[in-house]
């Protein structure tokens, strides 16, 4: 036997595995079963979603509640009715010229364009109305982090879900249960964290003590059942497992690996891929439907993260994501543009999203109030009652920039790219 052979894993231990599963008396499981029947069962559960998630029932809420924002969603349908937006191949008129007639695009190797943090829906009406007065792109994915019962007490989750579907693209909601999580006497329920003078209890990660990651399966359900709300982010390996048990076990779930995971190194990814495998369905998918990877991973990693995934069978299942520009304050080293590094793999890397939570980086570092990731984390009365909603606003609209450079720079070399598909038409 080599020593490569001697790493097969034997039967008899998938055998252990599966006995260890299906105990009775396994009460990782019970528990997680007692949540998914709380709400009804699997089957209900997935009924409630699907019914939640028409677009008819979201606006039919909104204007139950004599939401402003149904005058947008209008808006904007008939913006997209109106074919207001740039076209494909009116947007790579614009920026080859006569030659985006001739040029060949793969569209096999299309990066989905993706933004982060579209915090308020005003915003993406904002984003909209300069895409149409410019010409530019709406991207085709949007990531939220937006505490979710702040944003549901003023109807943005309502509002957002239906504006996605009416855009055509995809977006991912971030629940409110994890470990900065506030306990009833408003302490963050991780004893580990608190202000500057405990900094070294985050090396082990804003985490999800104890039995969290099942709270945070019961919150999901909640979403997921009252808006239709799909796809989340994930922070931790509890969850994460918790998330492939929950599709296993027949919930439409999807859900975004996040960066604070920090996948960084190919074992990393090997793991993480290696476990939605296990747990994949007999039709071979996976909730992991987005994988975003750390931010100093190199291109050799995002290679080897495809090699694997490839091997399982996700290419079409999982999406590689990766930040392109960050947000200039809070949390990494700047400047940081990966958009060469980007260019130089986006041929032969299949389904990878460029994803922008910054300006470019020249231009952050002009603003007054460049973009800072804590700003995330603030209530929206008090960015309100500190004047910052239109600054807030500016470095969303500075990613927007950093997502629509990346587009016209993958176009200048025949590359091809995903924005929101109903308003982009090809």
């Amino acid at each position: 036997m080599t020593n490569r052979q001697k790493l097969k894993i034997d039967n008899t231990r998938l055998k252990e595995i599966n006995e260890f599963l299906l105990r009775d008396d396994n009460p990782l499981v019970t528990d997680l079963l007692k949540v998914i029947e709380k709400y009804g069962g699997v089957d209900e559960i997935n009924k409630k979603a699907e019914e939640a998630r028409k677009l008819e029932n979201l606006l039919a809420q909104l204007e139950a509640k004599d939401s402003d924002y149904v005058k947008d969603l209008t808006w904007l349908q008939e913006q997209r009715d109106d074919d207001a937006f740039i076209s494909i191949p009116d947007y790579r008129r614009k920026i080859l010229g006569d030659i985006a007639a001739s040029t060949k695009f793969d569209e096999s190797f299309a990066v989905t364009l993706e933004i982060s943090a579209c915090q308020y829906f005003p915003w993406l009406i904002e984003e909209a109305k300069q895409s149409i007065e410019k010409q530019e792109l709406m991207p085709g994915r949007f990531i939220r982090v937006r505490n979710m019962a702040e944003q549901t007490a003023d109807d943005q989750v309502l509002a957002f879900a239906a504006g996605m579907q009416i855009v055509d693209a995809s977006y991912v909601e971030t629940l409110d249960t994890k470990g900065t999580y506030p306990g009833e006497d408003g302490a963050p329920v991780n004893i580990h964290l608190g202000g500057p003078d405990t900094i070294t209890g985050y090396f082990g990660g804003v985490g999800m003590p104890n039995k969290f990651p099942l709270k945070w399966a019961d919150e999901y359900f909640h979403y997921y059942t009252t808006y239709g709300v799909k796809q989340v982010l994930n922070i931790n390996p509890g969850s994460v497992l918790l998330g492939y048990m929950m599709h296993k076990l027949g919930i439409d779930m999807e859900f975004k690996i996040s960066v604070y995971m920090g996948n960084d190194n190919p074992y990393a990814c090997f793991w993480t891929l290696l476990t939605a495998k296990l747990f994949s369905r007999d039709d071979g998918s996976s909730p992991l439907i987005g994988f975003n990877l750390s931010n100093s991973v190199d291109n050799s990693t995002i290679e080897l993260a495809a090699y694997i995934r490839e091997a399982f069978g996700f290419e079409d299942v999982v999406r590689i994501e990766h930040h392109i520009t960050e947000t200039y304050k809070s949390i990494v080293r700047q400047p940081y543009d990966r958009l060469s590094e980007l260019l130089d793999i986006a041929d032969h890397v299949k389904n990878i999203s460029a994803k922008h939570e910054g300006a470019v980086p020249e231009i952050d570092a002009g603003r007054d109030y460049p973009s800072d990731i804590l700003d995330y984390f603030r209530s929206k009365s008090d960015i309100i009652e500190q004047g910052h909603m239109p600054l807030n606003l500016l470095n969303y609209l500075d990613k927007h920039h950093a997502l629509n450079r990346t587009a016209e720079e993958l176009t200048k070399r025949g590359l091809t790219f995903i924005a929101a598909q109903k308003l982009h038409k090809t």
